[in-house]
């Protein structure tokens, strides 16, 4: 086709297509800005929307304030401990200094030296007494941990029950917000989508083509660009369905069109020579020349024997000859290439 264009009509019709990607470009800016926003019609989902309020909100000030108990108690018996290791140190500084006064008064035996004894038994009994109320603070704390420890777990796990039945309540409801923005997303694209085949089949041809076909591309982007990633899946299901319809529509369309293109065909192969060439376009004619095809049946004929000009196939006339100077010329052809003259001369003389 674009060979039997004026070079003039070429750059214009390319300038023409750059309007319309230019009109696409900017109409699929701003679907996608409208699309985008879709979801924000929908509240944003939370947590707390699927719980008890009261319930939860008892729970976490129940485990806040057992896990600072577990502290606490963790706390004091560091404290215990500590003062365990001072009483066993000093118990047990005591008693090597009483062994040793022990060993030097065996050597001795002074009986002098016996109340001394009595007192130094009774501080380390004194001192023993500490490390085993030391012993038992830190056994008492021991325990306070671990019941704060286990108390505090036992409110996180109710906790965490709660709340992982609220996630699944949210992720089923969230399910649902994605199903109700994807029927928004259909609601705005399909119509654009019927609209742009109605353009395609009436419209894409006509004056204002650049925007229909602008239109035709930012309704297929809307489509399968903004649309189609958001289809629901559920197991694969709607979408497979969805593209068996799909194709069996774009197939159903495809199939009927060439049904009609070939009785169309038919029609026009069972017509005059005359009535057929009236019917065809003059770029039309002049493209399908330019493809070495027959422009009244689309099939494949040798231009360059020169001794063709009947089409083999459908009988229209390819070349004849010029009324004014006799040359071979294409039957399509307005004018004579060699000599200028019109091609109604023939027809005048005849």
């Amino acid at each position: 086709m674009s060979k039997s264009l004026r070079l003039s009509e070429k750059w214009f019709r390319r300038g023409l297509w750059l309007v319309a990607v230019v009109f696409a470009s900017f109409l699929i800016g701003l679907g996608g800005t409208i699309v985008g926003d879709l979801p924000k019609v929908e509240t944003p989902l939370r947590l707390d929307d699927f719980l008890d309020a009261a319930a939860a909100t008892q729970l976490r000030a129940q485990a806040k304030d057992l896990r600072q108990a577990e502290q606490d108690a963790q706390t004091a018996l560091e404290q215990a401990q500590l003062q365990r290791s001072k009483a066993r140190s000093e118990s047990q500084a005591e008693r090597e200094t009483f062994n040793n006064w022990l060993a030097a008064r065996s050597v001795t035996q002074r009986s002098e030296h016996d109340p001394e004894v009595l007192a130094r038994t009774q501080a380390l009994d004194q001192l023993k007494l500490a490390e085993r109320r030391a012993q038992q603070a830190v056994e008492a704390q021991q325990q306070a941990a671990l019941d704060a420890r286990q108390a505090a777990a036992a409110t996180q796990a109710r906790l965490s029950e709660m709340e992982a039945q609220g996630y699944e309540k949210m992720a089923a409801e969230r399910r649902k917000v994605e199903l109700r923005v994807f029927l928004y997303r259909l609601a705005l694209t399909l119509p654009l989508l019927v609209v742009a085949g109605w353009l395609f089949a009436r419209k894409r041809k006509g004056t204002y083509w650049p925007f229909v076909w602008g239109f035709i591309f930012f309704a297929l982007f809307a489509f399968f660009v903004e649309l189609v990633p958001y289809l629901p899946s559920y197991g694969g299901y709607v979408r497979y369905v969805v593209g068996i319809a799909v194709t069996a529509l774009v197939g159903r369309y495809a199939i009927l069109a060439l049904n009609r293109y070939l009785e169309r065909q038919k029609q026009a192969e069972a017509l005059p020579d005359q009535e057929r060439r009236k019917e065809l376009g003059y770029d039309v004619a002049l493209g399908r020349l330019a493809k070495n095809v027959c422009p009244g049946c689309e099939r494949p004929v040798d231009l360059k024997n020169e001794s063709i000009d009947f089409c083999p196939h459908c009988g229209i006339g390819l070349f004849d000859h010029c009324g004014q100077c006799n040359t071979r010329k294409s039957a399509f052809a307005r004018f004579c290439h060699a000599c200028g003259a019109s091609a109604g001369v023939k027809l005048a003389r005849e």
